[in-house]
């Protein structure tokens, strides 16, 4: 037998996506070629309050699709969030769902957009073998996405991570039609982000691309936007964090942010796995979370990924090696006063072992370079809660 890696794998490429600032004027138009008269839009408290809400329902209106708003939705949305638009779904007799915000909001809503005619309970969609299989296509409604931050590229994905209150656990929710049908990425509508959310968003597209990159399964495409992504996270990302009015910069992370997504098919790692429970238990802001634990994981995966991270180095023009792109990593995480500890993020050192046995039954684990079950996670946790490298 050849002892060649066996070259196989399924792939899938994003949705039809509408890119360019005032797009969203299209918002009414896009509703009706999609054949939703009455859409439910899903976003967060804090976008529902800003003037950009009350604009995209007088558009849906002037198009004669009126819509309601939906904003019940945690930073890191639950079932109960999922329940409660349901409920305003069916209440409302709407038809379809714009999924508009970051990834709390994008998770939460195509949550709702799956289960408004599944008659099992969310967590049997866990992505997790065919799970995905045992629910109704029919019983999907259409989604639209509308992102309002630029990192986790949920607009161009097929899941949603809904957090399991019961067991303080993320679980991911999969299936092939949560991919939204339309996407609209306007710039304009990111210009008012802060400069602290900027910058955590940005970090979880930069892990979404790193992640997909050192990942060992085979997705050439996958790697190549990955790689391609990474460049606009280090041209843009800095500039987008100092001048948030900046529309190329703010276009070039939109960019980045669905890349990192299309990319992540190819596999994430151990960053994802040690952030998840992170932010399960502790509520913390996921993207923070993963640029916290970003240099730790790097560190830990070394051996595996060396070569690889030498030729990103180059590539990106930031020096030769791993110690380049590390420092690289370090350096954006300084620039952007992101804490060096797991500590400093609130976590509470005595549920580690909980945390790492948390960590190891992540589905993300499974694409780190190397194995990592929970012995593996417990020395990572321990290195970002002493700040080693």
């Amino acid at each position: 037998m050849s002892n060649a890696p066996q070259l196989s794998g399924n792939w899938s490429y994003p949705t039809a996506i509408r890119f360019g600032t005032g797009r969203i004027s299209e918002i009414g138009k896009v509703c009706k070629e999609q054949g939703i008269n009455r859409p439910l839009l899903v976003t967060d408290p804090g976008l529902a309050g800003l003037p950009m809400i009350p604009a995209a329902l007088s558009e849906l209106e002037a198009a004669g699709v009126p819509g309601a708003v939906f904003s019940d939705v945690k930073g890191n949305p639950v079932n109960a969030n999922v329940e409660a638009g349901l409920e305003a779904y069916r209440s409302g007799n709407h038809d379809g769902i714009i999924a508009w915000g970051g990834g709390s909001a994008m998770d939460c809503a195509k949550c709702i957009a799956l289960m408004v005619g599944q008659t099992r309970p969310i967590w049997d969609f866990e992505d997790v073998g065919s799970n995905w299989k045992l629910a109704d296509p029919d019983g999907i409604a259409p989604i639209i996405a509308v992102p309002t931050t630029s990192g986790t590229g949920s607009e161009v994905g097929r899941a949603g991570v809904i957090t399991d209150e019961s067991t303080h656990t993320k679980k991911i929710i999969f299936h092939p039609k949560l991919l939204p049908a339309v996407v609209i990425c306007d710039p304009e509508l990111v210009q008012g982000l802060p400069a602290n959310i900027t910058a955590w968003t940005g970090m979880d597209a930069l892990a979404h691309c790193l992640e997909a990159y050192c990942s060992p399964f085979y997705h050439p495409m996958g790697e190549g936007i990955a790689v391609e992504g990474m460049r606009l996270v280090k041209e843009w990302l800095p500039i987008a964090v100092k001048d948030g009015s900046n529309l190329t910069a703010r276009a070039h992370m939109m960019s980045a942010a669905a890349m990192g997504a299309v990319a992540f098919q190819k596999g994430l790692g151990a960053i994802h796995s040690l952030s998840h429970p992170v932010g399960a238990v502790f509520d913390t802001h996921h993207g923070l979370t993963n640029a916290v634990f970003m240099p730790y994981v790097l560190a830990f995966n070394r051996d595996a990924i060396d070569e690889k991270l030498t030729r990103l180095a180059r590539w990106l023009g930031i020096g030769d090696g791993f110690d380049d792109v590390q420092n690289w990593v370090l350096d954006l995480r300084k620039e952007f006063d992101i804490p060096h500890t797991a500590a400093e993020l609130g976590v509470d050192g005595a549920r580690l072992d909980e945390l790492s046995k948390m960590a190891a039954e992540d589905p993300t684990a499974g694409g780190n370079p190397v194995f990592v079950g929970e012995k593996e996670m417990r020395q990572m946790y321990d290195a970002s809660m002493a700040g080693t490298l």
